[in-house]
């Protein structure tokens, strides 16, 4: 009887293997546009009872060349691309401002399926930015001054001290604010990928390559599809 891959030490995990064989990804199936496949299986995802569908990863190369990759909300997309907010300050904002080429990558392991979005990175107007502010929670707004990403601090009752004077500062009902060291970031892709698991580890690989800079993600004449290994 095989074993419960959570009885696996860490040291034997070259034993953990998972068939993938939910579906497979043909070229007569692929929607005519990124924009449009990825619509099609976002809707699917959402409706999986996956944890957080829009949470994606993000890789950055900062001006020292150090590669790094944390987990973001994605926040909407459209036909010019893919888009989030952050910290000015952060760690990962320094790194787009010295390199704006980042990978994306939304692991929706629910359905055995993965997206994957190569492309530049760019700040988004403050207009359109405090738009989105706006429709925050109250304790997200606050959390947004309280927070200076990435900054040490001596301790979690710093944030939880910062936080108690945002609140006081701006009582229930009063309007807060978007800071200016807070702000989404729009990313206008160069290539996205659709990966489906497949039995046997050959899964199917359908990348959406622009045939120019900044292709509109709706525009079938600006993308080339191409098939690659697995």
């Amino acid at each position: 009887m095989e074993k419960d891959p959570s009885q696996w030490k860490p040291s034997e995990l070259s034993h953990v293997r998972t068939s993938y064989e939910r579906g497979e990804l043909s070229e007569a199936g692929l929607q005519a546009t990124p924009l449009a496949q990825f619509d099609a299986w976002w809707r699917e995802i959402a409706a999986s009872g996956q944890i957080e569908p829009n949470a994606m990863g993000l890789s950055t190369v900062d001006g020292a060349g150090e590669v790094t990759v944390r987990t973001v909300l994605l926040k909407g997309v459209d036909a010019a691309g893919f888009r989030f907010f952050t910290h000015a300050g952060s760690r990962k904002a320094q790194a787009m401002a010295a390199h704006p080429q980042v990978a994306l990558v939304f692991p929706w392991l629910a359905l055995q399926r993965q997206v994957t979005v190569l492309g530049a990175a760019e700040r988004m107007a403050p207009a359109e930015s405090a738009a989105y502010f706006r429709s925050r929670p109250r304790d997200s707004q606050l959390a947004a001054w309280a927070s200076r990403q990435s900054a040490r601090i001596e301790g979690r009752s710093a944030l939880d001290r910062r936080m108690a004077e945002l609140a006081a500062r701006w009582p229930e009902g009063a309007e807060i604010p978007m800071p200016d060291f807070w702000g989404g970031y729009l990313v206008r892709p160069g290539s996205v990928e659709f990966w489906q698991g497949r039995p046997s580890r050959l899964h199917d690989r359908l990348r959406f390559e622009a045939a120019r800079p900044g292709a509109a993600l709706d525009d079938a004449a600006a993308w080339q599809v191409r098939r690659y290994a697995p």
